[in-house]
């Protein structure tokens, strides 16, 4: 079973599974289809945060998250007159991680050889790929900065100069020779299948991909304050990261534990936020449909991401016990702040022996007036999804999951590199030039992300993984989710369409670093009843599209029978699940 956020990445694992490769073999192959069809929610120059679980054992974590390059300091960012990392541009690139940790997948855990599974991006990358209507409003939207500002973009993507229409075929040469020399080497004489994904890798990163970045990235260009900088990133920095496994974090909560990446993710939120409303011993309040409970559903969420911001990063600050945040006892300490009007304030809780990080509003920090690019591309103040994240789970036959979401390396995100057929990631912008923020730049630091996969297990077995693009709410419309299946007894494709909403009332993970107190964004169909009880409980209610919030899918395992499942969201009309 598979469900991604593309039909052709969806197809694509369902077509290695029916020639019997497993689950990561399936997973690796997606991903890199994913790089090639939604280029404006993902890429190779970008990042991933990966669960696996194999025959359905107990998940791990897949950190493809690289770290700040070794220039990447404060005092470098200060001296050129930044106030804040860019929204776009190279100089806020993160070592690149998805490519390394998909191959890295491949080799530990897949039975095929990289050829195989390449097979696939580079036959869309040659052949071509219907065009989505959001890849063609991104490109409109774009077409202006990258004829003016970024012109090897404008050769690439609107080589005419003519905007693609939805439908049209799109291809991407120069990746697909980018892939095609990684499987030279690869395929080189006496490589096994091991040694010849190793050999791939090295090339990645120490050979012409790791040469033709930091190449590139030395020429000064437009970035999101307006002015030209130039990259830092150098081979050495891509020669020196390592993907690796982790323990993952988890909260039983329904009978279920809920599993997700460490601190120096997003992840914890929807934990926090679970136990929060756990303590609150009312399932009344836990129904995100009626006005009551989505006010207090909101509520926990702001303060399990007033926490993110306060303490969450991927160096230990302070003298402080992490565990604490996932506590009975903090959890009910915090419920107990959850009154019947909306808060208007940030309100992290007080930990022994640490001082919580109060991150500076919008109207408190220096302001850039540069338009270049935007930080992540995911759903605007008004609903509206400009853009996003991309996400893959797979479940194959021997009980072996994935759940990935990759993101990163938008072609909105910085110059597209012409030898590579790609751009950087632009992951920095989520760490602030302030040492006293658990999330500060820092060389050899990975950047906060908002990138979240979920696994749940029963009873020592894995039996679901699921996840969703959306920044930010990445997290939220989860929690709404996990409300619906776990408490509510909805079914998995009926708890994805539900209607979705979020709270902006966090400052933002993203460039400009935007914070709206008592902000909630809201899908019309939620109904005006629930709408209009939340602005009487002072929530500041901003109404969405239909069908607009959101983008999640999941595979299931049923553990007694072995029987598998999936669901896709039809948002956007682009996610589709498959299997047999």
């Amino acid at each position: 079973m598979s469900a991604a956020t593309h039909w052709l990445a969806t197809g694509t694992a369902q077509s290695v599974l029916e020639r019997g490769g497993n689950a990561f073999d399936a997973a690796v192959a997606a991903g890199f289809v994913l790089h090639v069809v939604e280029p404006h929610l993902n890429g190779p120059g970008g990042d991933m945060v990966l669960l696996l679980s194999e025959g359905a054992g107990e998940p791990q974590v897949l950190v493809g998250q690289g770290p700040a390059p070794r220039a990447a300091t404060i005092e470098h960012f200060r001296a050129r007159g930044l106030g804040e990392v860019p929204g776009a541009g190279a100089l806020a690139a993160a070592v690149p991680g998805a490519v390394e940790a998909w191959l890295d997948l491949l080799q530990t855990k897949g039975t095929w050889r990289l050829t195989d599974v390449l097979a696939y991006a580079v036959h869309y990358a040659e052949e071509g790929y219907p065009a989505g209507a959001q890849l063609c409003t991104v490109l409109a939207t774009m077409r202006e900065q990258f004829q003016r500002d970024w012109p090897t973009s404008a050769a690439h993507w609107l080589p005419t100069g003519v905007v693609p229409t939805p439908g049209q075929r799109l291809v991407n040469p120069g990746y697909a020779r980018t892939l095609r020399r990684l499987v030279e080497v690869s395929e080189a004489e006496g490589h096994t299948r091991v040694a010849g994904i190793a050999a791939a890798r090295e090339e990645w990163r120490g050979g012409f991909v790791a040469r033709a970045i930091e190449d590139f990235v030395g020429t000064p260009h437009p970035h999101s304050d307006g002015e030209s900088h130039a990259g830092v990133i150098t081979a050495e920095d891509l020669t020196s990261f390592r993907p690796h496994l982790e323990q993952p974090l988890s909260l039983t909560f329904r009978g279920v534990d809920i599993v997700k990446a460490g601190f120096w993710a997003q992840g914890p939120v929807l934990l926090q936020a679970l136990a929060i409303l756990d303590a609150l011993g009312d399932d009344l309040l836990l129904d995100p449909s009626t006005g009551r409970g989505a006010h207090t559903v909101i509520e926990a969420l702001k303060l399990a991401m007033a926490d993110r911001d306060a303490y969450y990063g991927d160096a230990e600050r302070g003298s402080f016990d992490p565990a604490v945040l996932l506590s009975p006892e903090y959890a009910r300490a915090r419920a107990a702040l959850i009154d019947e009007t909306a808060s208007v304030e940030q309100r992290p809780g007080r930990l022994p022996g640490a001082t919580p990080y109060i991150p500076p509003t919008a109207d408190s920090r220096p302001r850039t007036t540069g338009q270049q690019g935007t930080g992540e591309p995911t759903v605007s103040a008004n609903g509206v999804t400009r853009g996003d994240t991309s996400h893959i789970d797979v479940v194959d036959r021997y009980g072996n999951m994935v759940s990935a979401t990759p993101s990163g390396g938008w072609l909105q995100s910085s110059p597209t590199i012409p030898a590579l057929g790609f751009c950087l990631g632009t992951r920095l912008q989520m760490t602030w030039l302030d040492p006293f923020s658990p999330s500060a730049l820092a060389p050899g630091r990975r950047p906060r992300t908002t990138l979240s996969p979920t696994m749940l297990v029963r009873d020592g077995a894995a039996v679901a993984s699921l996840g969703t693009p959306g920044g930010d709410q990445q997290d939220q419309w989860q929690l709404l989710y996990l409300l619906r299946l776990l408490v509510g007894g909805y079914a998995p494709q009926q708890a994805i369409d539900a209607p979705a909403f979020h709270t902006t009332h966090a400052v933002s993970s993203f460039w400009p670093r935007v914070w709206q107190p008592a902000g909630v964004v809201i899908e019309r169909r939620a109904g005006s009843e629930l709408i209009e009880e939340l602005r009487r409980r002072g929530h500041d209610v901003t109404v969405s599209p239909d069908w607009s919030l959101g983008r999640l899918s999941t595979v299931t395992r049923d553990a007694a029978t072995g029987t598998l499942s999936g669901a896709a969201n039809s948002r956007g009309a682009q996610g589709y699940a498959a299997g047999r």
